[in-house]
C-alpha cells in the first residue's frame, strides 16, 4: 500500500512549507532542501509531480494492497537527495535517520522515533528509472523557467528602485531550484 503523502501531521512535525533554511549556508543540502520546498509549495507541480510518480513507480504493482512503505514523497526526497549530492546509499542511510532537516522534509517530527533501514532505502530509491528522471526534470525545469518568468514581471514591476540583495536572492532561489538533479543541468 503505497500513499502519496501522509495527511495527518503529528505532533512535533513541521509542514514543508514552513520548514526553516538556513539562507546562508554554502552547503548543498540546505540548496536541495529550498528547492524541493519551493516545488512542494506550488500545488499545481506538486499534483504533477504526485500523479507522475504514481504512474511510473513500479507501474504493476497494486498500490492499494500490502503493507505500507514510505510515502512517495519520502521516496522523491531522498532520490533527489542521493542523486544530486552522488552519494552511496550508507550515506543516505546516515543523511535521512541523523540530520533534523531532511528529516523534517522527509515529514518527521522531533518526537517520532521513525528511522528507515538501509535495505528499504535501497528498494525505494531505485525505483527511479532514467525515464522517470527525465520526466520530473521536466517537471523542474519547467518550474524554473515560471519563477525565471515571474522574477522578470516582479522585477519590471519593482522598477529599477529594487535592492541588489533582492536581485540576488532572486537569482539564488532559480538556480537552487533548477539545479535539483544533475541530469536537470545536462537536459538543455
Amino acid at each position: 500500500m503505497r500513499v502519496v503523502q501522509n495527511t495527518q501531521m503529528h505532533i512535533g512535525e513541521v509542514d514543508v512549507s514552513h520548514i526553516v533554511l538556513d539562507a546562508k549556508s554554502r552547503d548543498d543540502i540546505p540548496q536541495i532542501l529550498r528547492g524541493l520546498q519551493y516545488l512542494y509549495q506550488d500545488p499545481d507541480k506538486r499534483a504533477t509531480l504526485f500523479q507522475l510518480l504514481e504512474s511510473d513507480m513500479a507501474p504493476k504493482v497494486d498500490k492499494r494492497t500490502g503493507r505500507p512503505g514510505m510515502t512517495l514523497w519520502s521516496i522523491f526526497v531522498c532520490g533527489v537527495i542521493r542523486l544530486d549530492l552522488n552519494i552511496d546509499y550508507d550515506r543516505l542511510h546516515e543523511l535521512v535517520n541523523q540530520h533534523n532537516t531532511i528529516r523534517q522534509m522527509l515529514g518527521h517530527g522531533l518526537f517520532d522515533p521513525t528511522s528507515y533501514h538501509y535495505q528499504t532505502l535501497k528498494d525505494n530509491v531505485t525505483l527511479f528509472t532514467p525515464e522517470l528522471l527525465n520526466k520530473i526534470n521536466q517537471i523542474v525545469v519547467d518550474a524554473g523557467h515560471e519563477l525565471v518568468k515571474k522574477r522578470r514581471k516582479a522585477k519590471s514591476c519593482m522598477g529599477v528602485a529594487t535592492p541588489s540583495w533582492l536581485r540576488l536572492m532572486c537569482i539564488t532561489r532559480l538556480i537552487s531550484t533548477c539545479s535539483l538533479t544533475p541530469r536537470a543541468r545536462s537536459s538543455n
